[in-house]
């Protein structure tokens, strides 16, 4: 492990405080054991006989505990799919610097045995709970898009449970080239993946960053441009890159560059705040050192800034809140509570105050155009921060057409405005407009608000139309449509 993470540019940790370091680093990131062939093949055909069992007018989930969904789905008494022992990872191949993963094996497994090879994922999502047919059959985005574009461009193959009954090997070329480049963005509407073959790179122990202050979008959005272009910033090299707007006149790009574990590093998983790391004067740059595994998982303790909804950001509940329950996980099962329940809107009314309308969505706009929205957004939109990152996409997937080579910039916006009383997804039928005037996009795990014709145009109508007749000519599974947008 310490000749693992030596550091590629010939740095040995060798000091007695950086080998505690390093033991502090490899403690957290003890893999699980390896999921072996038969287990495997069990799982998979549990899953399949599961599917059988499902009635033929019934509609087809997954059973799974857990969801990095935010539109509501309606209720079913039908069981789910079993995806039991289908959460691991089958090999890693330090050599070729691949995985074989299954498709409900979280990141933050995946990451645990990567990272005892020195490896990662090309793009790791934010949140340890994303899981990888998750972040494939959705988008995920992270840092390194800017090189490695959105998860599902270093998949190499997967085998898909179709809507049909079959598993199928989908790879980028042979006999179900158009499923593999069809299914992102399919959200389980074509079928599950039960495997899947990822390309990983070398990481070294840890990521040093600079935390640039601006005083205006637009030069923020200059300068990202140029990163982007050149990978590099002041003649120091970038491998990690994105961005936070606390309001029109204080925003900040993160630029991390791989590191040796050489030094003492930061620590956000107990009283500090991650993203309250990231301010500061502007006078000059602010540095940090996290070890890699802990800046992959940086927004998790926090779920970005969204935990101070919960008041876990307070000092002194901080103190008091449990800190294996400071993470996306335990957040996600308050979410719930408050859909069944209606919490949060119960506690608007004993204030005398309207229910609130979600506003929980990550877009994408050109970078050409991204200036002109964020300055629109935060006029219109009573939200922040604001998270950016920029991606540029490798390859083309009809489903969501980012075009190929062009950079673009992904917004992300999490919380609440009060509602309109006449219409319950006023604002988000606002950014819906101005994110289709900008020739941008938007991720499909939270509410939708599109009519139908426009919704095909966006998302490759014709091309799902054509691959649901060959993978789900019995429509067991919902369409796209259905599922974004009608939440059935």
């Amino acid at each position: 492990m310490l000749k693992n993470f030596s550091g590629r540019r010939g740095v040995r940790a060798t000091s007695k405080a950086a080998e505690g370091l390093l033991a502090r680093f490899t403690a957290r990131t003890a893999p699980r054991p390896m999921v072996g062939a038969a287990d495997h093949h069990a799982a998979v055909e549990r899953l399949s006989a599961s599917y059988r069992a499902i009635p033929a007018h019934a509609t087809v989930r997954l059973a799974k505990k857990t969801s990095n969904l935010f539109r509501a789905r309606a209720r079913t008494d039908v069981p789910g799919l079993d995806v039991s022992g289908l959460a691991g990872v089958l090999s890693v191949d330090p050599v070729t610097r691949t995985a074989d993963v299954q498709g409900m094996c979280t990141y933050a497994d995946l990451v645990d045995a990567t990272l005892a090879h020195g490896l990662a994922p090309l793009v790791v999502p934010q949140l340890k709970t994303i899981t990888l047919g998750g972040a494939v059959t959705g988008l995920g985005i992270e840092s390194t898009s800017f090189r490695s574009g959105l998860p599902h461009e270093s998949v190499l193959e997967m085998d898909i449970l179709t809507g049909s009954g079959e598993i199928v090997t989908a790879r980028p070329e042979g006999e179900h080239a158009d499923l593999f480049h069809g299914f992102p963005n399919s959200y389980g509407t074509l079928g599950y993946a039960t495997r899947l073959r990822i390309a990983l790179e070398e990481v070294d122990a840890a990521i040093a960053l600079r935390h640039l202050r601006f005083h205006d979008i637009e030069t923020l959005v200059t300068t990202m441009g140029l990163v982007v272009e050149t990978g590099e910033h002041d003649g120091e090299a970038v491998d990690y890159l994105d961005g936070v707007v606390f309001s029109a006149t204080e925003s900040y790009l993160t630029l991390g560059r791989r590191s040796p574990l050489t030094g003492p590093t930061s620590d956000y998983t107990g009283q500090d705040i991650y993203y309250r790391s990231i301010q500061h004067d502007g006078a000059r740059p602010r540095t940090d050192l996290l070890t890699t595994h802990d800046y992959l998982w940086r927004w998790d303790t926090d779920w970005f800034w969204c935990s101070r909804a919960f008041g876990v950001q307070r000092p002194m509940v901080r103190r008091l809140w449990p800190k294996r329950f400071r993470n996306s996980a335990s957040y996600w099962k308050l979410i719930a509570l408050d859909h069944r329940f209606d919490v949060a809107d119960r506690l608007e009314a004993r204030h005398g105050r309207p229910p609130r309308e979600r506003v929980v969505q990550d877009i994408e706009v050109p970078i050409t155009r991204t200036t002109e929205f964020v300055e629109w957004f935060l006029r219109e939109v009573p939200i922040e921060p604001i998270w950016l990152c920029p991606v540029r996409s490798t390859g083309r997937w009809p489903l969501y057409p980012l075009r190929p080579g062009e950079t673009y910039v992904n917004v992300g916006f999490w919380s609440s405005v009060p509602r309109a009383p006449d219409d319950p997804g006023a604002t988000n039928r606002l950014i819906e407009a101005k994110v289709t005037d900008l020739q941008g996009h938007k991720s499909l795990y939270s509410d939708s608000f599109y009519d139908e014709g426009e919704f095909w145009s966006l998302y490759g109508g014709d091309t799902y139309a054509a691959l649901k007749a060959r993978y789900d000519p019995r429509s067991r599974l919902l369409d796209l449509y259905s599922k974004a947008v009608r939440r059935t």
